[in-house]
């Protein structure tokens, strides 16, 4: 079975809907959504259903939900995603729960998919807190390998619900087709990616991919039933 997460803390209200169906939770921060009382009761959720916890850390833009890009140096993003992280790993070690993953947001994660600087910048924040802590990235990009860099553990990334460019990264959301919304399409591109290890891209080329974790977002129309699918679907058997 693969690891399949989602967003969640966003206040979007049907997190614990959701819950049955993945094994992984990135829990927002406060600085795109959430709160610290969210914050706290997502990570009571998790614990009754089991999943594992992450950090969902991004740029402080509640206003844009965290999917505008900021401009702010490599220094400036380490203290940023560091402060989120404390502050979740906080609340989990109050909770006596374990805080095992960190996967940025938005705008945050895919600059940092193709800067090296904010990629290596986020991978220290990540190691000063915590070295045994995870790192969820985009597939084949900076995120991953400065993170393998800095000697952190890492899961590559693939979307059951967004499209891909040929250079591998996520069509942009201002982009026409950047969100896959049929559910039958989505389930194909995700088998694609986890038995074949590659995706088709918005132009029909194909290309490599690994696949460690799937992630479908909270904030989807169909975000439940594409969940429920998915669990049904990758709890059987996967070829590789």
């Amino acid at each position: 079975m693969i690891d399949f997460n989602c967003d969640m803390g966003e206040g979007m209200g049907n997190d614990e809907s959701i819950m049955p169906y993945i094994t992984s939770a990135n829990i927002a921060c406060g600085y795109h959504a959430g709160d610290k009382d969210m914050m706290k009761q997502t990570v009571e959720l998790c614990l009754k259903y089991d999943l594992a916890i992450g950090a969902h850390p991004s740029y402080s833009d509640r206003e844009n939900f965290g999917r505008s890009e900021i401009n702010i140096s490599p220094e400036q993003v380490y203290i940023l995603v560091k402060e989120q992280i404390q502050l979740l790993k906080k609340i989990t070690e109050e909770a006596k729960a374990v805080l095992q993953h960190v996967k940025p947001h938005g705008a945050l994660y895919n600059r940092s998919a193709k800067d090296v600087q904010v990629a290596k910048a986020i991978a220290e924040a990540i190691k000063d807190v915590d070295e045994d802590l995870v790192l969820f990235g985009l597939s084949g990009s900076y995120s991953i390998t400065e993170a393998k860099n800095l000697g952190l553990k890492t899961r590559s990334e693939v979307f059951a619900d967004r499209t891909y460019q040929d250079d591998g990264s996520l069509t942009p959301r201002d982009q026409p087709n950047a969100l896959i919304v049929e559910e039958e399409k989505s389930i194909q591109q995700v088998l694609q990616m986890v038995n074949e290890g590659t995706v088709t891209t918005v132009s029909g080329k194909r290309i490599s991919i690994m696949a460690e974790t799937v992630c479908i977002h909270g904030d989807g129309k169909n975000a439940v039933q594409f969940a429920k699918r998915f669990h049904e679907l990758l709890k059987k058997p996967i070829r590789f």
